[in-house]
């Protein structure tokens, strides 16, 4: 069935992909995700400028993640989540256990943790059931992994 709405894909600007890259890779391998293997040459070899990952719903329908390098003048500019733009990104887990193995596979790479897994159960603007981690990536942009029961795709 067509559909309409869901993200198709979101491109991330990254300053130093030799560091970012193995951060995403450890994060979106535990999420679940894999990553495509792209026949040009920025996608490939051992020191790769760019890499996608992606994810395949029910029906055909997917949802990518590309790293791509930021411009060299800007390549040591911090993400500033208070800034106008995104504040930051949620992804959804399929289960609390997802959740705790995002946050060790993100622990074991040396991520920044800004809030390890917690039950938001009761806290303002939280539904019931709520599990989440939170992490910085290595440009400071915020990423969440998110159990919300009854919510995931």
């Amino acid at each position: 069935m067509p559909i309409s709405g869901p993200l198709n894909h979101i491109d991330i600007s990254i300053g130093y992909p030799e560091v970012s890259i193995p951060f995403y890779a450890a994060f979106f391998e535990a999420l679940g995700y894999r990553r495509w293997e792209l026949s040009r040459a920025q996608w490939q070899g051992p020191s790769p400028s760019r890499a996608t990952w992606g994810i395949e719903y029910p029906g055909g329908a997917r949802f990518d993640v590309e790293v791509r390098p930021a411009r060299s003048e800007s390549r040591d500019r911090k993400y500033d989540r208070y800034e106008p733009g995104p504040h930051h990104m949620a992804f959804h887990a399929a289960s609390p256990e997802v959740v705790d193995r995002v946050h060790r596979a993100m622990v074991a790479a040396g991520a920044k943790v800004l809030d390890p897994p917690t039950d938001y159960s009761g806290q303002s603007g939280y539904s019931p059931g709520y599990y989440a981690a939170f992490f910085a990536d290595p440009d400071n942009m915020k990423l969440e992994v998110a159990y919300i029961p009854g919510t995931n795709p």
